[in-house]
């Protein structure tokens, strides 16, 4: 993907979960002020019905003007205009509340037109808390022109108004979690593109440095293992070898690491053709031999005329592969068996060896790039963690399953599943 392209689908995504999260703090903002009306109107109602239960039975007639004036978002001033007693307004307080279903706290004071001032009345908790957790105003102002009136406070008012709204804010609270989140994965892609990029421009440089002076190394050892002297000498005969067939094997590392830097790049094609899948291995066993004469490796196949539709070089690389990587980590003789066989339109390929095992903890990584698993022969053993990764590759390119398990008794059996159609 074009840095151009993901920077946009980058900016795009970003403005997607800020608008979301924009509208859904605009309608939480909304929200609370409905909510707040509701309140005020439930309450203005409450307070209008005790009015009237404190007219009743007195010869005196509610006034025409509204009694209930809301002086502030939490204080009303109630306009009796007749005398009345604190313990049947509490009582009528109660009931009406608990009428339009009002359940935060409030306390109520009422004016002594003798001495002047606002008599406290109480704080009454409908939220069940204790008398000592409850918080009294001590303040409860005068109103000028009325004689016979009571006041009633909300002291919780707001905490009540946002508890009725508590999905909102957890919904708002859980937009800021995915927008945080998405900034953050972003912010961690960014950083694995480039640490990816610099590791396979490394790779490259590296590589291509290395090939240079090899192809050097191995012509002038092919010269060398020409002339007399060394033919004649049989020491310096074996040492050139050595040096001829280290540098190929060198030469092979270096191939097989540019191979992954460049498919990690741009993907590796493959050319499909249908071909008869035994002879291949029968071949990439006769390689494999060369290099390990003593192995023992058999094959398991009810037919040998099993037809697949894929890459032959690369299909022979996988197998070549699978079994070096079986006999390089073995401690005893090697003996492999390679199980071929026919499973509800999938085709089974078993490569089953004697080697010293896995940790169950660590076979699930072996598939990964530059992993090698830390044991007894990994030290002895030459490589770059690339073979199982490359074999991963090739499986996944062809839409094949592989997957890796310890035997009962020692070694590790790796499986290919390949969709079939005969």
């Amino acid at each position: 993907m074009k840095i151009n392209k993901l920077n946009s689908i980058i900016v795009l995504g970003l403005v997607a979960i800020i608008s979301i999260l924009v509208a859904q703090l605009l309608w939480t903002k909304e929200a609370f002020t409905i909510e707040q009306k509701k309140l005020s109107q439930k309450a203005h109602i409450a307070l209008l019905e005790v009015a009237k239960k404190l007219y009743e039975g007195t010869n005196h007639e509610l006034p025409a003007q509204n009694p209930v004036q809301k002086i502030a978002n939490d204080y009303y001033i109630v306009n009796v205009d007749n005398e009345f007693e604190p313990d049947i307004l509490e009582f009528y307080l109660l009931t009406e509340f608990k009428k339009m279903n009002i359940t935060t706290d409030f306390e109520y004071a009422m004016y002594n037109c003798q001495s002047d001032e606002m008599i406290y009345g109480d704080y009454i908790s409908l939220s069940h808390k204790k008398k000592s957790e409850c918080k009294k105003t001590v303040y409860f102002p005068k109103h000028k022109n009325l004689v016979y009136y009571f006041a009633v406070r909300f002291p919780n008012e707001t905490t009540y108004l946002f508890s009725s709204m508590r999905f909102w804010f957890i919904l708002s609270i859980a937009l800021i979690l995915i927008l945080l989140i998405y900034v953050y994965s972003i912010f961690t892609l960014l950083q694995q593109k480039k640490y990816s990029e610099l590791q396979r421009d490394f790779i490259n440089n590296m590589t291509h440095e290395f090939k240079t002076p090899l192809s050097s190394i191995l012509i002038a050892s092919k010269y060398l293992s020409e002339q007399s002297p060394i033919k004649d000498d049989k020491k310096l005969y074996t040492y050139t070898e050595i040096i001829i067939n280290q540098s190929h094997k060198l030469n092979h590392h270096v191939e097989k690491i540019l191979n992954v830097a460049k498919s990690d790049h741009t993907p590796l094609e493959l050319k499909k053709e249908s071909v008869i899948i035994v002879p291949i291995i029968e071949e990439a066993i006769e390689n494999i031999q060369l290099k390990c004469p003593e192995a023992v490796i058999q094959i398991e196949s009810s037919s040998k005329e099993y037809i697949l539709e894929t890459d032959v070089f690369h299909f022979a690389n996988l197998i070549y592969n699978l079994l070096d990587n079986a006999i390089k980590y073995c401690n005893k003789k090697p003996e492999i068996t390679i199980r071929i066989s026919e499973e509800n339109s999938t085709l089974k390929l078993e490569f089953i060896d004697n080697g010293i095992g896995i940790s169950s903890k660590k076979i699930s990584f072996i598939f990964d790039k530059f992993y090698r698993v830390q044991n007894e022969k990994s030290n002895e053993v030459n490589g770059f963690g690339l073979g199982l990764y490359y074999v991963k590759e090739i499986c996944s390119l062809q839409n094949w399953k592989i997957k890796a398990e310890n035997n009962s008794e020692n070694g590790v059996t790796i499986t290919l599943l390949i969709p079939y159609k005969k």
